[in-house]
């Protein structure tokens, strides 16, 4: 169960840009692991990350990460 309020896409807009886990932590500075436990809502980025990402997937933070209910 996801404990923490942020909802997020990032596997769906990792994979629309032809990026594999693995490549989008070297773009952003982090490992393989680190996006895989974003992506299933285990770790929280920091905002610099959050950032990096958003700017590697050329797209703005809030279209990737969201706020739940």
């Amino acid at each position: 169960m996801n404990d923490f309020p942020l909802n997020n896409c990032l596997s769906e807009k990792r994979k629309a840009a032809g990026l594999t886990q693995a490549e989008l932590g070297r773009l952003t500075g982090v490992t393989r692991k680190t996006i895989n436990t974003i992506e299933n809502s285990v770790f929280v980025p920091s905002t610099v990350l959050a950032l990096k990402i958003a700017g590697a997937l050329s797209c703005k933070v809030e279209n990737i990460f969201q706020l739940s209910d």
